[in-house]
């Protein structure tokens, strides 16, 4: 027996009149993105720019509302058996790709099934709770799972499984597909022209399967390189929205006094991101654990979340964030205590080798952050070696292991099954990735442990095996956590509904309207 989904009345009234007549068509939004994205293939490539972007061009078969519940996109409505195991999704008809081609089920098994499978190691895991996945018709997909998966239901986000065009990548070379230069989704907006080291424009999808949407003509995703400048064309007009990250922090306090200037910190209740720093577990001095838990007591983390991160977040405790299902109140505190960390170096013998530290090159917050690191490292001892890249050399090194300490921030996508337990177990080690365990962190207790805590019922139940997984990886110092990022969204007052679902910008454009 089935079991349906069905939409608050709220929102299917919505689904089914379309726009209010108070919202507004028209116009265009300059928006920031930094950095520039490596590419805008978002079955490819995770960095959050080029979510940020592409996920106005791709589209999944749910939206999620701030409160994470499931919402209609490709799907317009989904059945859940009784047991858990089966999951029905009714795809919405007349839907077409932005050339033009039909848009059927098909698209749907062919990202999952077979594209995304080699391309996207966090769905990967999620994928492999699925027994088997099938298209019994041209608008219907069903998957069959193992056994139940409770957070299964959150998997079907744009970033998380972006549906693409079989008639363009079935039978081709995916990472080396011509038309990864210019992405073709189902979503509101279409990818018009890409003018390097300058603007990303996107234009209005005219024939967007939801009637009388999206309501502007185009967006300009303006990259600025340099952090002033960003502030600057915001303070002057020439910039409407400045999304998260996207100037630094210091200039935050001045740009939302502006008249006419509002600013939200919704849309990442999907993402919490967890910032922390990769410690190369296989080789050098990060191999050893007592060395990744002298960086933990070396870390003044306090003061870099006031001073870099101008107090937006939160010092991390371990894995997984305290704005997720699962996290342990209880965890010990790395505090910055420098004798602890002299103590561990000379426990284990360490002899002076240079670790070599890979910022993340997302402006100059986060080289402060990496100096501020560099310095607290040096004054206990460790040498320190700051290697300089860009973003597609970040992505490069990082995906070939090619560093001892490399800077991040990754989501968390609201339960522990589907946005932290990639980054430690061992089957998810793979070179060719900055996304999975890159640190190359192999335990087999924590392996199972995120095993079982997945499929176990009773939220009680699986507590205790997150409680215990998370124990386990703070004595072990797989990475350095950092901090629990806040990133707030600065934007015109006249632009309106920028932010209405779990993942803000990054799908917010569809509803986004210019008030006149």
């Amino acid at each position: 027996m089935m079991k349906r989904l069905l939409l608050p009345a709220a929102l299917a009234a919505l689904v089914a009149v379309g726009p209010a007549a108070a919202q507004t068509a028209g116009g265009r939004l300059n928006v920031v993105i930094q950095p520039e994205p490596p590419g805008l293939m978002l079955g490819l490539l995770q960095n959050g720019p080029v979510q940020m972007v592409a996920g106005n061009i791709y589209e999944s078969l749910l939206r999620y509302d701030t409160d994470l519940n499931p919402m209609p996109s490709l799907a317009q409505s989904w059945e859940v058996s009784e047991d858990g195991l089966t999951y029905t999704f009714h795809l919405k008809e007349g839907v077409t790709w932005h050339d033009g081609e039909p848009f059927s089920s098909a698209d749907v098994l062919f990202s999952v099934d077979e594209f995304l499978r080699e391309t996207h190691p966090r769905l990967r895991v999620s994928l492999g709770h699925v027994d088997t996945i099938e298209a019994p018709d041209a608008n219907t997909i069903v998957f069959k799972l193992k056994e139940p998966f409770g957070p299964f239901l959150g998997i079907f986000e744009v970033g998380t499984m972006p549906i693409v065009p079989k008639h363009i990548y079935e039978g081709t070379d995916f990472a080396n597909n011509p038309a990864n230069a210019t992405p073709i989704g189902t979503g509101p907006f279409k990818f018009k022209e890409w003018v390097k080291g300058s603007y990303i424009h996107l234009v209005k999808n005219e024939n967007y399967h939801v009637e009388g949407m999206p309501y502007l003509d185009e967006i300009y995703w303006q990259v600025i390189p340099d952090a002033a400048s960003r502030a600057v064309a915001f303070e002057t007009g020439e910039i409407d929205v400045l999304p998260g990250g996207s100037v630094e922090n210091w200039d935050i306090p001045r740009l939302t006094a502006m008249d006419g200037v509002c600013s939200t910190g919704k849309g990442w209740e999907y993402f919490a991101p967890h910032s922390w720093a990769w410690l190369n577990n296989r080789e050098g001095p990060t191999a050893d654990k007592r060395f990744r838990q002298a960086i933990m007591y070396a870390m003044d983390r306090e003061m870099m979340r006031d001073v870099i991160w101008s107090g937006f977040g939160q010092v991390a405790k371990g894995p997984v964030s305290s704005k997720t299902k699962f996290f342990d109140k209880e965890l010990p505190n790395y505090d910055y205590d420098p004798d602890k960390a002299r103590a561990l170096l000379e426990e284990m013998g360490y002899d002076g080798t240079p670790v070599r530290l890979l910022p993340l090159p997302y402006g100059e917050t986060w080289q402060r952050w990496a100096e501020a690191m560099k310095q607290n490292l040096e004054e206990v001892g460790i040498k320190v070696e700051m290697e300089a890249t860009d973003v597609a050399g970040w992505n490069q090194k990082v995906s070939d292991w090619d560093y001892d300490i490399a800077f991040t921030y990754l989501y968390q996508y609201g339960d522990p099954a589907l946005g932290v337990a990639r980054n430690y177990i061992s089957s998810n080690i793979a070179k060719g990735n900055p996304w999975n365990n890159v640190e190359g962190y192999s335990n087999e207790t924590v392996d199972t442990l995120f095993t079982e805590a997945a499929v176990t019922v009773g939220a009680d139940n699986r507590q205790k095996l997150y409680d215990e997984a998370q124990e386990i990886l703070v004595e072990d110092v797989p990475v350095a956590w950092l901090i629990e990022i806040e990133f707030p969204t600065i934007y015109r007052c006249n632009v309106k509904d920028l932010v209405t679902t779990a993942i803000g910008v990054n799908d917010g454009f569809m509803d986004a309207y210019v008030e006149k």
